[in-house]
Protein backbone atom coordinates (compact mmCIF):
# COMPACT_ATOMS: atom_id res chain seq x y z
CA UNK A 1 0.00 0.00 0.00
CA UNK A 2 2.83 2.40 0.87
CA UNK A 3 4.53 1.50 -2.39
CA UNK A 4 1.37 2.34 -4.38
CA UNK A 5 1.03 5.66 -2.54
CA UNK A 6 4.68 6.53 -3.22
CA UNK A 7 4.31 5.70 -6.93
CA UNK A 8 1.16 7.84 -7.15
CA UNK A 9 2.88 10.74 -5.37
CA UNK A 10 5.87 10.58 -7.72
CA UNK A 11 3.45 10.57 -10.68
CA UNK A 12 1.70 13.69 -9.41
CA UNK A 13 5.00 15.54 -8.96
CA UNK A 14 6.14 14.49 -12.43
CA UNK A 15 2.90 15.76 -13.97
CA UNK A 16 3.14 19.09 -12.13
CA UNK A 17 6.76 19.50 -13.22
CA UNK A 18 5.81 18.91 -16.85
CA UNK A 19 3.06 21.52 -16.62
CA UNK A 20 5.46 24.03 -15.04
CA UNK A 21 8.03 23.46 -17.80
CA UNK A 22 5.38 23.84 -20.51
CA UNK A 23 4.13 27.09 -18.93
CA UNK A 24 7.67 28.51 -19.03
CA UNK A 25 8.11 27.47 -22.66
CA UNK A 26 4.83 29.04 -23.74
CA UNK A 27 5.37 32.40 -25.40
CA UNK A 28 3.79 35.32 -23.60
CA UNK A 29 0.50 36.58 -24.97
CA UNK A 30 0.64 39.90 -26.78
CA UNK A 31 -0.45 42.97 -24.88
CA UNK A 32 -4.19 43.07 -24.36
CA UNK A 33 -4.50 46.24 -26.42
CA UNK A 34 -2.22 46.75 -29.42
CA UNK A 35 -2.66 50.54 -29.25
CA UNK A 36 -1.66 52.77 -26.33
CA UNK A 37 -4.46 53.46 -23.90
CA UNK A 38 -5.72 56.94 -23.14
CA UNK A 39 -7.60 57.76 -19.94
CA UNK A 40 -10.95 59.50 -19.80
CA UNK A 41 -9.23 62.49 -18.18
CA UNK A 42 -6.61 62.67 -20.95
CA UNK A 43 -9.27 62.37 -23.64
CA UNK A 44 -11.43 65.08 -22.05
CA UNK A 45 -8.44 67.39 -21.99
CA UNK A 46 -7.56 66.68 -25.64
CA UNK A 47 -11.19 67.26 -26.67
CA UNK A 48 -11.30 70.56 -24.78
CA UNK A 49 -8.07 71.64 -26.49
CA UNK A 50 -9.36 70.44 -29.88
CA UNK A 51 -6.29 68.22 -30.24
CA UNK A 52 -7.96 64.90 -31.00
CA UNK A 53 -10.23 63.16 -33.46
CA UNK A 54 -12.39 60.55 -31.74
CA UNK A 55 -13.77 57.53 -33.59
CA UNK A 56 -16.75 55.59 -32.22
CA UNK A 57 -16.62 51.95 -33.36
CA UNK A 58 -19.81 50.80 -31.64
CA UNK A 59 -21.95 50.81 -34.77
CA UNK A 60 -24.41 53.37 -36.06
CA UNK A 61 -27.34 52.34 -33.86
CA UNK A 62 -25.26 52.70 -30.71
CA UNK A 63 -23.74 55.93 -32.04
CA UNK A 64 -27.22 57.42 -32.46
CA UNK A 65 -28.14 56.46 -28.89
CA UNK A 66 -25.12 58.22 -27.42
CA UNK A 67 -21.46 58.82 -28.25
CA UNK A 68 -18.57 60.89 -26.96
CA UNK A 69 -19.19 64.48 -28.07
CA UNK A 70 -17.65 65.16 -31.46
CA UNK A 71 -16.91 61.50 -32.22
CA UNK A 72 -17.07 60.18 -35.76
CA UNK A 73 -19.30 57.18 -36.48
CA UNK A 74 -16.83 54.64 -37.90
CA UNK A 75 -19.52 52.43 -39.43
CA UNK A 76 -20.91 55.36 -41.44
CA UNK A 77 -17.52 56.76 -42.45
CA UNK A 78 -15.41 53.63 -42.83
CA UNK A 79 -15.21 53.94 -46.63
CA UNK A 80 -14.59 57.71 -46.61
CA UNK A 81 -12.55 57.98 -43.42
CA UNK A 82 -9.87 60.01 -45.21
CA UNK A 83 -12.44 62.78 -45.73
CA UNK A 84 -13.21 63.13 -42.02
CA UNK A 85 -9.73 62.66 -40.54
CA UNK A 86 -7.19 65.49 -40.46
CA UNK A 87 -4.50 65.83 -43.11
CA UNK A 88 -1.83 65.86 -40.37
CA UNK A 89 -0.76 62.20 -40.05
CA UNK A 90 0.71 62.93 -36.58
CA UNK A 91 -2.68 64.06 -35.25
CA UNK A 92 -4.03 62.25 -32.19
CA UNK A 93 -6.70 59.73 -33.18
CA UNK A 94 -8.56 57.91 -30.40
CA UNK A 95 -10.82 54.96 -31.18
CA UNK A 96 -13.23 53.41 -28.69
CA UNK A 97 -16.05 50.91 -28.48
CA UNK A 98 -18.21 49.49 -25.69
CA UNK A 99 -15.74 49.00 -22.86
CA UNK A 100 -12.64 47.14 -21.68
CA UNK A 101 -13.71 43.76 -23.13
CA UNK A 102 -14.74 45.19 -26.51
CA UNK A 103 -12.28 44.88 -29.38
CA UNK A 104 -14.39 46.52 -32.13
CA UNK A 105 -12.25 49.66 -31.83
CA UNK A 106 -9.38 47.77 -33.48
CA UNK A 107 -10.98 48.00 -36.93
CA UNK A 108 -11.03 51.81 -36.72
CA UNK A 109 -7.54 52.01 -35.23
CA UNK A 110 -6.09 49.63 -37.85
CA UNK A 111 -7.70 51.62 -40.65
CA UNK A 112 -6.22 54.88 -39.32
CA UNK A 113 -2.76 53.30 -39.03
CA UNK A 114 -3.08 51.84 -42.54
CA UNK A 115 -3.84 55.37 -43.76
CA UNK A 116 -0.55 56.53 -42.28
CA UNK A 117 -1.63 57.98 -38.92
CA UNK A 118 1.13 57.60 -36.35
CA UNK A 119 -0.55 58.70 -33.09
CA UNK A 120 -3.46 56.27 -32.78
CA UNK A 121 -4.68 55.43 -29.28
CA UNK A 122 -7.49 53.57 -27.58
CA UNK A 123 -9.96 54.58 -24.89
CA UNK A 124 -10.24 51.15 -23.27
CA UNK A 125 -12.91 52.42 -20.86
CA UNK A 126 -15.15 52.79 -23.91
CA UNK A 127 -18.54 54.41 -23.92
CA UNK A 128 -19.58 52.45 -20.81
CA UNK A 129 -16.65 53.87 -18.82
CA UNK A 130 -17.28 57.35 -20.23
CA UNK A 131 -20.90 57.21 -19.04
CA UNK A 132 -19.97 55.65 -15.69
CA UNK A 133 -17.58 58.55 -15.11
CA UNK A 134 -20.57 60.89 -15.46
CA UNK A 135 -19.41 62.35 -18.76
CA UNK A 136 -21.90 63.75 -21.25
CA UNK A 137 -22.81 62.00 -24.48
CA UNK A 138 -24.27 63.32 -27.71
CA UNK A 139 -27.15 61.69 -29.50
CA UNK A 140 -27.54 61.76 -33.26
CA UNK A 141 -30.48 61.46 -35.58
CA UNK A 142 -30.28 59.42 -38.77
CA UNK A 143 -29.04 62.39 -40.83
CA UNK A 144 -26.38 63.57 -38.35
CA UNK A 145 -24.25 60.42 -38.23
Amino acid sequence: MRHLFAVALVGVFAALSAVAVRAEDTPKAPEKYPYPDVSIKELKSAIAEKKVVVIDANGTDSYKEGHIPGAIDFETHEKDLAKVLPKDKDALIVAYCGGPQCMAYQAAAKKAVAMGYTNVKHLSAGISGWKSAGEKVEKADAKAS
